[in-house]
């Protein structure tokens, strides 16, 4: 089945927009409620899409539901042109000067309980000023928050820095403090005295799968990997087996250490500090919803006097 697609027709959008809901529900049930019609309709639409575009986009049926190898490139296409018509709709309103559309802001996981962080603060200061602007929220992983600021995806990425590219703005917001931590059935947890350095590097380690803060500490200290996770609940769940040491951050670890279920271990010679930003593209500049989001996040972390927009 091969199809070449001529001008995008209204159709084809709300076509597409079926197509991103079933992916994101991960099937035509789990998106019934969601786009309020039948399964039915749903898969009528699904195949009409298909027939369209000449390709098949997802398996579908008893065996489950799955996207092809073509279907996640068309989600991923297709959540850049969805945001690239929402970024038109926003520039129109900026120019008569209607607060109105949606800013997407993705962010690395577990940093609200880090009282350094006000991104809801920002939220809250952002609706005073924006009320009628739809906020959406994605907790991703640092390097696809980097490429989907970089591809359209994502207006605006707070992620700890860890390298820079000149295609990028950075924003300084908050930083949070790292250690390395065992779990309450690891040999180290009941140790007393000092641990050789040896024997922390010799034990297994868990960490970040991207690159990361994480990654550039653990490789500068040597640190034995083997298990990783892509984010910090997944990097608790493998220290608290008791089977791996792993940094994390203080605010996030301080639940689990007054539960006795993991401690830090040689605070002075295992640990760093992590600095937070927002990043967002130099080019195209900033609609102004997306900047107004960027000022109220400088106002909060007290940060006005490095904003380069």
């Amino acid at each position: 089945m091969r199809a070449i697609l001529g001008n995008l027709s209204d159709t084809d959008i709300r076509l597409l927009r079926v197509f991103i809901v079933v992916a994101q529900a991960g099937g035509l049930s789990a998106a019934e409620l969601e786009l309020n019609i039948g399964r039915s309709t749903i898969s009528r639409h699904l195949k009409d899409l298909e027939t369209r575009l000449g390709m098949v986009l997802c398996h579908r049926g008893r065996g489950g539901f799955s996207l092809t190898e073509e279907g996640k490139r068309i989600y991923e296409s297709t959540q850049r042109l969805l945001l690239s018509l929402q970024d038109f709709r926003n520039e129109v309103n900026d120019m008569h000067r209607h607060l109105q559309g949606n800013v997407v802001v993705a962010m690395f996981d577990k940093t609200v309980s880090n009282d350094a962080c006000k991104v809801n603060e920002a939220i809250y200061t952002y609706q005073q000023q924006a009320p009628n602007v739809n906020v959406e929220i994605h907790v991703v992983p640092v390097n696809t928050i980097e490429q989907g600021i970089l591809d359209g995806r994502y207006h605006i990425g707070i992620i700890p820095t860890h390298r820079s590219s000149s295609s990028l703005n950075y924003l300084p917001l908050f930083g949070e403090q790292m250690h390395l931590y065992c779990g309450r059935k690891h040999p180290f947890y009941i140790e007393l005295g000092d641990i050789p350095r040896e024997e922390i590097c010799e034990a297994k380690y868990a960490g970040l799968s991207f690159h990361s803060p994480n990654m550039d500490k653990s490789m500068s200290l040597g640190l034995n990997k083997m298990a990783v996770a892509n984010d910090q609940e997944g990097i608790a769940t493998l220290i608290s087996s008791g089977c791996y040491l792993g940094f994390l951050p203080d605010h996030y670890a301080e639940s689990f250490v007054k539960k006795g279920q993991m401690r830090s271990i040689e605070p002075n010679n295992f640990a760093y500090h992590c600095e937070f930003a927002a990043i967002y593209r130099k080019s195209p500049k900033p609609t102004r919803l997306v900047e107004l989001f960027l000022e109220a996040l400088a106002k909060e972390h007290g940060k006005e006097e490095t904003m380069a927009i």
